[in-house]
C-alpha cells in the first residue's frame, strides 16, 4: 500500500496490537483539476477541513505502535465520513455555503476516485494490523454561521452507535482531567457513523469516536497538548476496553 495517494496519506508504521488513528477530514487540499467554485477563504474553515486533526494525529504518530490514517482531500471535495448513498458525501451547501462546483458532476467517478480508495485503505490496515484501539478523530466549530444563537461548551465529544465501551472509558478519563465532554454531542455517532458503522462495529473493534472543539487546536501548542492527553487517554482506553 503507498504511503500517500491523492485520496489519503499514511502516517507512521501500523503495528498490530497498536493504535490507529482516523481522521477523514484532516486536509483542505482540493486537486487541481476541480474546481468547488468558493471563496479560497473558506477553505480554512470548518466546512472544508477539521482544523487541529492532522497536526494532533502527526504528532501521535512519533510514538512507537502509532499509525495514521489522514484523508489527503478536502470533505468538500468528497467526504469520506458519509456513506456513498448521502447526498453530503459530495456537498452542494455546507453550513449555509452554497458549493456550485459539486453541482451537476459525475458523482459515481467522484467517490470511485476518493472515497473508494480510502476505505478500502482503512480496510487493508485494520485486517492487516488490527490496532488494539482505533481512535477515529474529528473537531468541531465553536459556532455553526447557521446556528449562531447555539452554545457548543464542551471540549470534546464522543460519539459512538451500538458500542459505547471506549466512550465511556474515555469520558471518565477526559472529566478527571477537568474537561467537558459531550455525549454524543455536538454530533450523534448514531448518524454520522459511516466509518464506525462499516469498519469497526459491524467486526467487533475496540474504538474511541471523538471531537474536539476547533478552538482549542487551532494552533501548534494546543495540538501538542491534545496530542499527549490522547497517547495518554487512547492507552488506557485500549488496556481497559478488553
Amino acid at each position: 500500500m503507498q504511503n500517500e495517494t491523492e485520496s489519503y496519506r499514511i502516517v507512521g508504521t501500523p503495528r498490530f496490537g497498536g493504535i490507529l488513528v482516523v481522521a477523514d477530514h484532516a486536509s483542505n487540499r482540493v486537486p487541481a483539476d476541480i474546481a468547488l467554485g468558493i471563496s479560497s477563504k473558506l477553505m480554512d474553515e470548518h466546512i472544508a477541513v477539521d482544523i487541529g486533526v492532522a497536526g494532533i494525529a502527526e504528532r501521535m504518530c512519533e510514538r512507537p505502535g502509532m499509525a495514521a490514517l489522514l484523508g489527503n482531500v478536502s470533505r468538500l471535495v468528497c467526504d469520506t465520513n458519509r456513506t456513498v448513498e448521502d447526498p453530503a458525501a459530495i456537498p452542494e451547501a455546507s453550513d449555509g455555503y452554497a458549493i456550485p462546483g459539486n453541482v451537476g458532476i459525475d458523482r459515481a467517478a467522484r467517490l470511485a476516485r476518493f472515497h473508494h480508495p480510502f476505505h478500502d485503505a482503512l480496510t487493508t490496515l485494520l485486517n492487516k494490523a488490527p490496532p488494539q484501539l482505533t481512535l477515529i478523530l474529528h473537531s468541531f466549530t465553536p459556532q455553526m454561521a447557521t446556528r449562531p444563537e447555539e452554545t457548543r461548551p464542551w471540549h470534546c465529544g464522543v460519539l459512538y452507535d451500538k458500542d459505547p465501551r471506549g466512550a465511556r472509558i474515555a469520558t471518565r478519563l477526559f472529566e478527571a482531567e477537568g474537561l467537558i465532554v459531550g455525549d454524543q454531542e455536538p454530533y450523534s455517532g448514531k448518524v454520522y457513523n459511516a466509518a464506525i458503522e462499516r469498519h469497526v462495529e459491524s467486526e467487533g473493534r475496540p474504538y474511541l469516536y471523538l471531537e474536539i472543539r476547533q478552538d482549542l487546536i487551532a494552533d501548534a501548542a494546543g495540538q501538542a497538548q491534545w496530542a499527549e492527553r490522547l497517547i495518554r487517554v487512547c492507552n488506557q482506553v485500549a488496556l481497559e476496553i478488553e
